[in-house]
């Protein structure tokens, strides 16, 4: 694996901007923006910065061959031609994710269980020895992809989600996942230069990302394991020094992040995951019902929150949403304030117009981002002044 080679990193929809300059900030080569993915070029220490770098990244893959293929006969041979014994040992267990747009096979199961067959039937003539297969947890992961009559095989460098940044062990009723936070963040413009609140905030996710972007902490140093380990070329001595330059380009934050949530349980799992992400120093936690709040700070204030839909939570969603628009109005000035929903509807029970509206998914759901600018008293004065 010497030098520099394609590797591919998957994201959220809507997030391809931000990862590609993500990937170019971190010094990749080639950059190409695709659909929920974005290409990229860079070396064996360059894939472990990603892995530990990338805010908004899902997955790193890394393509090791591309074929046409007609039928089950075509995609045996090539994936068994594949020298398999030496990109893992034997002893690893190992899964397939298959997906798939193509008239050539219907059932995504049966090319992974056909690629799984090439792949033991290699072990076997060449070690006399397989490696078992576990979907739960594998230590190696292989990403099939077969578009039209192409298909490309390709490790799976992370393994285990990226969102899943190890810091989060408590969650509420309807959590945010860490990657969506953190591309929500990004896209309104959070950069750590003023102080931040999250109103609701449930589990903290908002309050943990936007401490690591503000203080350039790699989003996944609190991650115990990646597939890339279980490679046989895997350099524990190279993964340590870029782990050990990563943390040298921190920086100091002078502002406040503050968090309130109504339910003394919310605030509990938010103050206990804040501690596991190692950043209680940055982050205080309050039990408040953000309708009884005024702003809590002088000068400008970036808030950002993810307030129930209506879907898992129980609430009069209109009233709700009402309440929303008039305490940011009566109590928040100075603040630019963004939330995302996926109940359209109700954001026309805000009372105040958007300055900006991007489509997001928070799982399947479809949803905006949407951001209301209040302003230091009139629109009128601000634009006098």
């Amino acid at each position: 694996m010497a030098g520099n080679y394609k590797m591919m990193a998957k994201t959220l929809f809507g997030f391809e901007p931000l990862l590609a300059k993500e990937l170019r900030d971190l010094g990749a080569g080639h950059v190409q923006e695709g659909v929920r993915n974005v290409t990229f070029e860079g070396d064996l220490g360059f894939m472990y910065k990603a892995n530990l770098c990338l805010r908004t990244a899902l997955k790193v893959l890394k393509p090791i061959k591309t074929f046409k293929v007609a039928n089950e006969k075509d995609l045996y041979r090539n994936v068994y031609e594949l020298d398999w014994p030496e990109i893992f040992d034997k002893d690893k267990t190992f899964a397939i994710d298959t997906t798939m747009s193509s008239d050539v096979f219907s059932n995504s199961m049966f090319v992974s269980l056909k690629a799984k067959d090439a792949i033991v039937d290699k072990f076997r003539a060449v070690v006399r020895q397989r490696p078992d297969v576990r979907t739960q947890d594998p230590d190696v992961r292989i990403n099939i992809h077969i578009f039209k009559n192409t298909c490309t095989v390709s490790l799976d460098s992370s393994g285990s989600s990226l969102h899943q940044r190890g810091y989060r062990i408590l969650t509420n009723i309807a959590p945010i996942n860490e990657v969506l936070a953190a591309g929500l963040l990004l896209h309104g413009g959070w950069d750590g230069n003023t102080d931040f609140l999250d109103p609701m905030c449930g589990s903290g996710t908002f309050l943990v990302e936007a401490a690591m972007i503000a203080c350039n902490i790699p989003p996944n140093i609190n991650r115990e394991s990646y597939a890339f380990m279980h490679w046989k070329d895997y350099d524990a001595e190279l993964h340590q020094k870029i782990v050990d330059a990563s943390l040298k380009k921190t920086r100091e934050f002078h502002h406040k992040i503050i968090g309130y949530d109504k339910a003394p349980s919310a605030v509990r799992k938010a103050q206990e995951n804040v501690e596991n992400a190692n950043l209680s120093a940055y982050i205080s936690i309050e039990r408040k019902d953000f309708f009884y709040t005024e702003k809590p700070v002088d000068g400008k204030l970036f808030m950002m929150f993810n307030p129930p839909y209506g879907e898992r939570l129980p609430i009069e969603v209109d009233e709700f949403y009402a309440k929303i628009g008039d305490t940011l109005k009566q109590s928040y000035p100075g603040t630019n304030a963004w939330m995302i929903t996926s109940n359209l509807e109700a954001l026309k029970h805000v009372g105040l117009r958007p300055s900006k509206k991007i489509k997001a998914f928070n799982g399947k759901l479809e949803a905006r981002l949407v951001e209301y600018e209040m302003y230091e008293g009139s629109k009128k004065q601000k634009h006098q002044s």
